[in-house]
């Protein structure tokens, strides 16, 4: 980091809390500060529903996942299209009709206060986690990388935030998440291309999509059915239909984003906007990752790209045998180098083995990536070994290593406020829609004297300070998981099963009463979290995805049994 890094990164996140406050400040009605006084257009919408999905998570995690397994993460979001479909016919006409300030609202008027307040705090307990997990994300890397106290940058990125939500709401955090989104394409496209500009004179684009395709890189589709394999397509198209319909219909932090729109039309054509370049934004971001892991066919690495890792090694009986592992994927780099130019000069090209037998260049380089592989998987049990406390699994660090040691000067500064801006985006959201259902769903349909809209704005604001502290200390507190994506993805798919299932209840099967419904959702609860333990144990195993379909089917099959028991018993009465 030089100075002129320190002046980018400033200057960007000071911008945004700055505008967003100049922008949007006085607002003193709870429409104005809610839905943000309905004034966004279709194409402001669309970008805040992206961004508010884009975390930090997206732009650290999403590369390593693709340097370490390829494309095939892109068939997470194959179900998204088909959600949005559904959400914009069936959805949002609902609650643009109904008027709502929050989609729990619509459950009231469904079924009753008791659903609609289980529905409203399985959210909050959801997004009120994944609100700390945005936070904690970016900080715990840029403490790692840079030297940074993790406190120190969990309290600032949160504060800041919590600035520019508490003084506009949700037009706030609208009117800076275009800003963000800008500053985040622009930052994703310069790295693409300094990518590109880096390999060698003799390897353009498609060679490096043939080196990486060598090594497998480029596997999109899978279409097994093995449950070990977390990202299939059936388990895109199905689970992660289920998943996106309840993110996108049924998270506050999403449906406040569309209910801002100026009218029904304009929410729509956001949603359709966003559904149209989801997919192919993902896909560019993993293809980001697939290039650095071309770029580092030439280059060479860190045994494990997690600093800390690799300092905690140091001075341990482990250090000698650590650093015996570094020769040997230093020695390996420059035979991939080599077969890598082999490769795109000679594709039929053969070459003799360790074995003694002759294979194929594109053979040859598969077997030295899983070697280093190997060599990885070395390195992570002798970190283990030297500190139990530290992260072995660094798949999060990639990107951001390759952009400290390898961006010039300036740009480096431009990558951080990319990661950052979208830490903030994707916070604002969460706690501008944690703050919003608290307000509505809670305080206001629970108080019984009559007070004017300034108060509930300033209860809105108060609750928006309780919650970014609340996600500070989360924050402050948590523990990094496999890979940072799976982690918000796992939360949500903990919950999202039985409020998507609550909401299909109502939407579509209007013989399913309240109390059958809430019995159900209960039930459910304690189902979905039984599956996810016996498969963190490994005793089933049932992918996380499939957890949203399960969950589902189960309230919408509790509940007819409920409902069906009811009427039974009430016939025999």
């Amino acid at each position: 980091m030089q100075t002129i890094d320190w002046i980018v990164l400033v200057v960007t996140l000071a911008f945004i809390v700055l505008y967003g406050v100049y922008r949007t400040r006085g607002r003193r009605n709870v429409q104005d500060y809610i839905r943000g006084g309905n004034e966004s257009k279709w194409w402001s919408v669309g970008l805040s529903v992206m961004a508010t999905q884009a975390s930090a998570i997206t732009f650290l995690s999403t590369p390593g996942q693709a340097y370490n397994d390829g494309l095939g993460f892109v068939q997470f979001y194959f179900g998204l299209p088909i959600a949005i479909i559904i959400i914009c016919i069936f959805f949002i006409p609902i609650y643009y009709k109904l008027n709502v300030y929050t989609a729990y609202e619509y459950l009231e008027s469904r079924f009753d206060l008791r659903v609609r307040s289980l529905a409203s705090a399985l959210f909050l307990l959801s997004r009120g986690l994944a609100a700390g997990i945005t936070i904690f994300a970016p900080s715990i890397i840029l403490s790692a990388v840079l030297g940074w106290d993790l406190n120190t940058l969990n309290i600032i990125i949160g504060l800041l935030v919590v600035i520019y939500t508490i003084s506009g709401g949700t037009k706030a955090v609208t009117v800076t998440q275009k800003q963000q989104m800008g500053i985040i394409f622009s930052g994703m496209f310069v790295a693409f291309f300094l990518i590109i500009s880096y390999l060698p004179e003799d390897i353009n684009f498609n060679n490096a999509l043939e080196i990486a395709g060598a090594s497998g890189k480029l596997n999109v589709l899978d279409f097994s059915f093995d449950f070990e394999n977390r990202y299939t397509f059936w388990s895109g198209i199905l689970g992660g239909t289920f998943l996106m319909l309840s993110y996108f219909g049924t998270d506050q932090s999403q449906v406040q984003r569309y209910l801002s729109g100026k009218s029904l039309r304009e929410m729509q054509l956001g949603m359709i906007f966003n559904g149209l370049l989801k997919v192919p934004m993902q896909f560019f971001i993993l293809l980001v990752g697939v290039m650095v892991f071309v770029f580092y066919q030439f280059n060479p690495t860190p045994l494990n790209f997690n600093p800390a890792a690799t300092k905690a090694v140091h001075g341990t009986p482990f250090e000698k045998e650590y650093n015996g592992l570094q020769v040997k994927l230093n020695e390996l780099r420059s035979d991939k180098s080599e077969l890598s130019h082999l490769l795109v000069t000679d594709p039929q090209a053969e070459v003799t083995a360790q074995t003694g037998s002759t294979v194929s260049a594109k053979t040859a380089l598969a077997n030295i990536n899983n070697e280093e592989n190997k060599l990885r998987d070395q390195g992570r049990m002798l970190i283990g070994l030297a500190d139990k406390n530290v992260e072995t699994n660094d798949k999060d660090y990639v990107f951001i290593h390759f952009i400290l040691n390898n961006l010039p000067r300036g740009l480096i500064g431009l990558l951080l406020a990319v990661i950052l801006s979208a830490a903030m985006s994707s916070t604002a959201s969460e706690l501008n829609a944690l703050a919003a259902t608290t307000t509505v769903d809670f305080y206001r349909r629970n108080l019984k004297e009559d007070r004017d809209e300034a108060h509930f704005v300033d209860a809105a604001k108060w609750f928006t300070l309780s919650w970014g502290i609340l996600a500070i200390l989360i924050a402050c507190t948590a523990n990094l998981f496999d890979n940072l994506i799976q982690l918000v993805n796992i939360i949500g798919s903990l919950f999202y099963g039985t409020i998507l299932g609550i909401f299909m209840s109502a939407f579509f099967i209007k013989k399913i009463k309240s109390r059958a419904v809430f019995i159900g959702a209960i039930v459910t609860q304690l189902i979905v979290f039984a599956l996810f333990g016996l498969d963190k144990f490994e005793i089933i195993r049932l992918p996380y995805l499939w957890l949203n379909v399960v969950g589902c089917a189960s309230v919408i099959a509790w509940s007819l049994l409920v409902q069906s028991t009811s009427k039974t018993g009430t016939t025999a009465a």
